[in-house]
């Protein structure tokens, strides 16, 4: 008996103009994680916003996103991907021109939450919308790459659009540039994106919803917290009490006919190792960004602006590395490639051990451009795998995981290395700095190196020179330590992969759920079957 297959449909002119709308809200959502770095001594001048306040007008977009994803990839696959894009765009739009022109603290964290809402519809959104749109395999990988270097690319692009934006408009400027974004999506994607849904679903579970959040969320804090301000009682209470609602989250998930997250996913071969990869990328990538960017400004004293411009370097210089993942998966097994992308980054961490407050700058930039490079193959690669794992009409649940994973792992990444490159300043700077100081400047000199470096502001010049030398020379032994850190973990991702990934390949879709609302639905509601 002959047995013959038929090529999966390749997709057209109309689908890759989609998928460039697409990227409209993935860079803003991403954007906005960064964005408001250099305007918070604007904000503070105005809203006048007390320490705490403050914090929560940065966190609160992250903790709410990271908390809503896996609920909005369930509600997407529910009533259906592009209906949840076009309600998320709404919001985000809505909640933008709110934060511009927000007149109290208040109305700002309360924006920048429903920011966070938005966001959270939008992010999976377009990663299941991608799934929907492209089937041929070739394709999607091609597609996935780009989705993953515009979210790469969003998160770096933030702090230069701000910087840029403040120095010729007031501070909600950074804000009103997601407005005209979002306008032009609600108007392309009805015609452009098709509808997709998942048509065997049950009631949208409430209860399911809120324990995800309660999971998530607390996890997700303790974690930030801890990278931020050190170990407490009430934060590991708090991470303590999210794995415990977690518990109860999968129980549920095991017992109902229709679950949120269908926990069959995690038997599919290579699912549960994507998303493991993925996790130590993520830490890596994210864990050590603090770190470039406290050496471009604090160590090598370059103005907030230049250093984000500098910083952009290796976005730059990866551009092209996912979509160059993704054809060169066509004919290398996606595991080796995945484990080469592991080695590539240990390689710029290696250089990034060279690196010392007298070293050029292009050394920093080399190192970083080197391990960013291997890590957005690695990104671009296990997303494909996690969305080929899952069957088409799960995509936006298995976005969301995938996500998920990526906020968890740089939580994590930003928790352990920030940790460890922290424990190593205040080891090194007690021994470095000049006999003499009092003790008050000591203990402020000793916590960061930003407050050396105030310190050293109100010292005579000599004085000033050695506690500035001795604070850098800390701060790049810590970043030495992070690396080596970075490196152990590159190679436990590296190994993981082997292990768990050889053999795995993105499956083409057999069965498509397709709701035929419009003319870009009829279009191409024909593949389906």
């Amino acid at each position: 008996m002959t047995i013959t297959t038929t090529p999966a449909p390749r997709a057209g002119r109309r689908e890759w103009i989609g998928l460039t709308v697409l990227m409209l809200p993935l860079l803003l959502v991403s954007m906005d994680v960064s964005v408001l770095y250099f305007a918070v001594p604007f904000i503070s001048a105005e809203l006048r916003p007390t320490a705490t306040e403050q914090l929560w007008i940065f966190d609160i977009y992250g903790f709410v996103l990271a908390g809503l994803l896996i609920t909005m990839g369930a509600l997407g696959d529910r009533i259906g991907r592009r209906r949840l894009l076009l309600i998320g765009a709404t919001a985000f739009g809505a909640a933008s021109l709110l934060a511009a022109y927000a007149d109290s603290t208040a109305t700002l964290i309360a924006a920048r939450a429903v920011l966070g809402v938005g966001g959270a519809t939008l992010m999976p959104s377009t990663l299941a919308l991608v799934r929907n749109m492209f089937h041929d395999a070739k394709q999607r990988g091609t597609a996935i790459g780009i989705w993953t270097a515009t979210l790469t690319g969003g998160i770096a692009i933030g702090p230069v659009l701000s910087g840029i934006l403040l120095e010729h408009f007031w501070w909600g400027s950074i804000f009103l540039i997601n407005i005209p974004a979002m306008l032009m999506l609600l108007l392309l994607v009805p015609l452009l994106v098709p509808e997709f849904r998942n048509p065997a679903t049950g009631r949208f579970d409430l209860i399911s919803a809120a324990l995800s959040l309660g999971a998530l969320l607390p996890v997700i804090y303790g974690i930030k917290e801890m990278a931020r301000d050190g170990l407490s009682p009430v934060r590991v209470l708090a991470i303590v009490a999210g794995l415990l609602v977690g518990a109860l989250f999968l129980h549920r998930q095991r017992t109902r006919a229709y679950p949120m997250v269908d926990l069959a996913l995690f038997r599919r071969r290579g699912f549960a190792g994507s998303l493991a990869v993925n996790l130590l990328a993520m830490f890596a990538i994210v864990g050590f960004a603090i770190f470039t960017t406290q050496h471009l400004q604090l160590v090598l004293g370059l103005s907030p602006l230049r250093a984000a411009l500098w910083s952009l370097v290796p976005s730059l210089a990866v551009g092209g590395v996912a979509p160059a993942a993704a054809a060169l998966a066509q004919r290398v097994e996606r595991a080796y490639l995945i484990g080469a992308g592991f080695g590539i980054a240990v390689v710029g961490f290696v250089v990034l051990t060279q690196v010392t407050p007298e070293t050029p700058l292009w050394l920093l930039l080399v190192g970083a451009s080197v391990y960013a490079g291997g890590l957005v193959m690695v990104m671009s690669l296990v997303t494909e795998l996690v969305l080929g794992a899952a069957p088409p009409e799960q995509a936006g649940v298995a976005s969301a995981l995938t996500e998920s994973s990526s906020e968890l792992g740089g939580a994590l990444g930003m928790a352990i290395l920030g940790s460890v490159g922290a424990a190593v300043y205040r080891r090194e700077i007690v021994d470095g700095l000049p006999a003499g100081l009092p003790a008050d400047t000591t203990a402020v000199a000793r916590e960061t190196l930003g407050g050396a470096l105030a310190v050293a502001q109100g010292l005579p010049a000599e004085l000033a020179d050695a506690v500035r030398h001795a604070a850098g020379v800390a701060f790049t032994d810590g970043l030495h330590l992070a690396a080596y850190a970075a490196m152990v973990v590159m190679l436990l991702g590296g190994v993981t992969a082997l292990l768990a990934l050889r053999g795995v390949r993105p499956a083409d879709p057999t069965a498509l759920a397709v709701e035929p609302t419009g003319p870009a639905d009829t279009s191409l509601s024909s593949i389906s079957r």
